[in-house]
């Protein structure tokens, strides 16, 4: 079931949040993502946030803010069951245009957004990581009647 995000999710959200950028970005340090967890951690509320719970237990969670994604993440035990790909297509029906940033080391998500329609706008480097970040986006398609 995926449903809007609330304030008691948050450790829950917060631990895939963590465990999900070390597993997906071994090319950055851990020091990184630790040294950005209380401030991700503010933006959680700034944010709409849909988390996939099933059982009681979050399994995973996108945010979104004005149409960029800052992140899709499914907790490592339930990768590639499908549950991004339920969380991105919850989003996709309230908007016409994503955006977001990817790192290009990250294969795996890189391939995942193509497979999902979104293309790369851009390519630049992130001063804060030194790694190379496409820009994709990802537009509804008008059906001519």
């Amino acid at each position: 079931m995926i449903r809007e995000f609330q304030t008691a999710d948050t450790e829950q959200v917060m631990q895939i949040w963590l465990n999900g950028n070390e597993d997906a970005h071994p090319f950055i340090s851990k020091k990184y993502w630790c040294s950005n967890f209380s401030m991700v951690q503010e933006q959680l509320l700034q944010a709409e946030v849909f988390v996939y719970e099933k059982d009681g237990i979050i399994r995973g969670f996108i945010g979104i803010t004005d149409g960029y994604i800052a992140g899709i993440f499914v907790d490592r035990k339930c990768r590639s069951c499908g549950i991004g790909k339920h969380l991105l297509e919850y989003v996709k029906q309230t908007h016409s245009t994503l955006s977001l940033g990817v790192y290009q080391k990250n294969k795996r998500a890189v391939s995942f957004y193509l497979r999902e329609g979104f293309s790369i706008l851009s390519e630049e480097l992130d001063e804060a990581t030194g790694e190379t970040e496409y820009t994709m986006i990802w537009k509804e398609k008008m059906e001519n009647n």
